[in-house]
């Protein structure tokens, strides 16, 4: 029975390490393409709540 709960904490424990690391790499790539792409002065700004704010009202119309 403890062999199962290993295993079933392993799977775990990768899915949520894949799920950060997805993250973490979604989260450079808008920086990357924020700022030499888009010319965007700070990279950091694209990870605010007001720019992800301001680019959902343009495509909302809100």
């Amino acid at each position: 029975m403890n062999s199962g709960w290993k295993y079933v904490l392993k799977q775990i424990s990768l899915v949520l390490l894949v799920a950060l690391l997805s993250c973490l790499c979604l989260a450079i790539g808008l920086m990357i393409g924020y700022s030499f792409m888009g010319n965007g002065k700070n990279p950091l700004s694209i990870l605010s709540v007001d720019k992800w704010e301001s680019i959902i009202g343009k495509f909302t119309g809100k």
